[in-house]
Order: C-alpha cells, then sequence, then structure tokens
C-alpha cells in the first residue's frame, strides 16, 4: 500500500514538473517574439543599416544580432585596454550598458579579473549596474553582466540566465585567449 502511494506521489510530481516546464518555455518564447518585435521596430525607425550577418545564422543568432545595435548609445564603442592591448566593443542596447556608459562618462574603470572554468574571466566592476538577464549561449568575445556587478569576457562557450553588455569586434577565440593569458588579468574599460 506505502509503495503504491508514493509511486501515485511521484507520478503527481512529475506531471506538475512537466506541466510547469511547458508553461515557462510557452512564456519565455513568446516574450523572445515580443522582445524581437521590439528590436526590429527600433532598427527600422532609427534607419540602422549596420547590422552585420552571417551566412548559416540560427534564428538565434539573428535575434542577437538585431540586439547589438548602438540606437540609443549612437556610435559610443567601449574600450578594452589588456596588458597593452586596445580591443573595441560594440555595445547592446539596453538598461545596463546606459548605466555602465554614465558610469564610464566619470572615468574609465578598472577591474582586476580571474579565470572561471576555463571559459572566462570575471572581476568586480566596483559599481551595481541594472540586470537584463536572458537565458543566452555564449560565445568568444561576449562582454556579460553577471548579478549585477560582476563584469565578464567570454572566451568559450555558456548557457546560462545572464545580461548582455557587448561583443568585443574583430577578435578570434583563440586571438582573445592569448591576450587574456592564463591567470589573473587587469582590463581597464573606457569609452570612446
Amino acid at each position: 500500500m506505502k509503495k503504491g502511494i508514493i509511486i501515485v506521489i511521484i507520478i503527481i510530481l512529475l506531471i506538475i514538473g512537466l506541466v510547469f516546464f511547458f508553461v515557462n518555455k510557452s512564456n519565455n518564447e513568446e516574450e523572445g517574439l515580443v522582445n524581437n518585435a521590439n528590436a526590429q521596430e527600433s532598427i527600422e525607425q532609427n534607419d540602422i543599416s549596420n547590422i552585420s550577418e552571417e551566412q548559416g545564422n540560427t534564428q538565434e543568432g539573428d535575434e542577437e544580432n538585431m540586439a547589438l545595435t548602438e540606437q540609443n548609445n549612437e556610435n559610443t564603442k567601449l574600450k578594452l585596454n589588456i596588458d597593452n592591448h586596445e580591443l573595441t566593443a560594440t555595445l547592446y542596447d539596453n538598461s545596463s550598458v546606459d548605466a555602465l556608459i554614465e558610469a564610464l562618462s566619470e572615468g574609465p574603470i578598472t577591474i582586476n579579473m580571474s579565470d572561471y572554468a576555463n571559459m572566462e574571466k570575471v572581476g568586480s566592476l566596483g559599481i551595481s549596474l541594472p540586470q537584463n538577464n536572458e537565458n543566452i549561449n555564449t560565445e568568444a568575445g561576449d562582454l556579460i553582466l553577471y548579478q549585477g556587478n560582476s563584469f565578464v569576457i567570454y572566451y568559450s562557450n555558456n548557457s546560462w540566465s545572464l545580461t548582455r553588455l557587448g561583443k568585443i569586434d574583430n577578435i578570434t577565440g583563440e586571438e582573445l585567449i592569448e591576450i587574456l593569458g592564463d591567470g589573473d588579468v587587469t582590463v581597464t574599460l573606457s569609452i570612446d
């Protein structure tokens, strides 16, 4: 009798879990469609035509390209100085980036970054920024805000709920690994 009750409880919990999973998946897809439509409308309104498309982009890659614009930030580029290497990054359009640009307008921010999980360098910004988390797949060159106060440079892939800040321009994963090196690194952020 006890085994039967336990089995029934397990089955009910599995059904509840599946229902929760599909409801959340449906909500996330609807939110993504709304965000995608808003990004497309903003692009058309601002007549921005410099979104690059590569052959073979997935739908997710196309959404990333639409979000990767300079709509409200005009021609602002993020500069990253890493051990005498100066890199630039194209910024995303969100409230996190707006707050970062505002902080950088007061002067550069220097971040001591450490390696984490052989996929990223992470360090404290020393300030808190608003979060715009979404489930994403990172790739080399992605600049991410983690938990509102940590700046992350990805040099490998990861999937997590994170806030996109930008993407380093014209760099391969191998080049980025070489510049970041092993162990700790100091990165200075400024705006162009």
